[in-house]
């Protein structure tokens, strides 16, 4: 089965399984709640940038994207 274009109006249905990983990796290694780590992703310049398509973050897996994050504080 072939996949369609990633393109700006359907980028939205990748979001949430990147911010479920990296919110899982921020909660883990700062140890705070879950709902502070989503918040901490969700306010962050690198959603900023995934929420773009033509970024390309979006198509990091998600150790480059915390460390991505990271680099960012």
């Amino acid at each position: 089965m072939m996949i369609g274009e990633i393109n700006q109006s359907n980028l939205y249905l990748l979001l949430p399984s990147k911010v479920s990983w990296l919110a899982g990796m921020i909660q883990k290694h700062k140890h705070i709640s879950l709902v502070d780590a989503i918040k901490e992703v969700y306010k962050s310049d690198l959603y900023k940038q995934m929420e773009q398509e033509d970024t390309k973050m979006w198509n990091l897996g998600p150790v480059d994207l915390y460390n991505e994050l990271t680099s960012q504080d």
